[in-house]
């Protein structure tokens, strides 16, 4: 059987300067159709910094769509035509300072692929340099390290919530540890 969604129209709703929506016409495998409202966005990458004392270099923010303060990974958008790694490069540096020696892929994910196309790529740096932040104007970053099992138990106790973070994480314990 066949799952694809044949796209029959595509309408433009909005186009913004982080995400585009969209809603599109599709013919399903029954051969109806149905509505589907599409968020396009360039994708972006989430970094996972481990120091010599294996701690792990997070970032404090408000994010207003929650209307929390989160603990997150370092993380970014990518630029239009910007390759992952010169991205997470400058996006480590940008929101904490720190210059990683090694820098290394591990894994991709689609964060909610029911509604949004948006991929993160995720990478451990290691090998840190510490140095001065430059976040963007309208951030308002607090940069913070724990040990690597402090940040497990905050995710285990629902203190950490977010997604790219969580799933960073896991992937980075794993690298530690050997596996890949």
């Amino acid at each position: 059987m066949s799952f694809e969604e044949k796209t029959m129209k595509t309408e433009k709703i909005y186009d913004g300067k982080i995400l585009k929506l969209r809603i599109d016409t599709v013919e399903l495998p029954d051969k109806k159709y149905s509505k589907r409202e599409i968020v396009e966005h360039p994708g972006a990458v989430g970094i996972v910094p481990i120091t010599e004392n294996n701690e792990v270099v997070l970032v404090k923010q408000y994010r207003k769509a929650v209307e929390k303060v989160l603990y997150e990974i370092p993380a970014g958008k990518l630029e239009i035509g910007e390759e992952p790694l010169n991205c997470a490069v400058r996006e480590l540096k940008e929101e904490t300072g720190i210059i990683a020696d090694k820098m290394e892929f591990i894994s991709e994910f689609y964060t909610t692929p029911g509604f949004c196309d948006e991929k993160i790529y995720l990478f451990i740096a290691q090998g840190l340099e510490e140095g001065k932040a430059n976040p963007d104007n309208d951030e308002y970053i607090d940069v913070v390290k724990l040990k690597i099992n402090e940040v497990l138990s905050m995710i285990n106790d629902g203190v950490i919530l977010d997604s790219k973070t969580i799933i960073g994480i896991l992937m980075a314990k794993r690298v530690l540890e050997g596996e890949k």
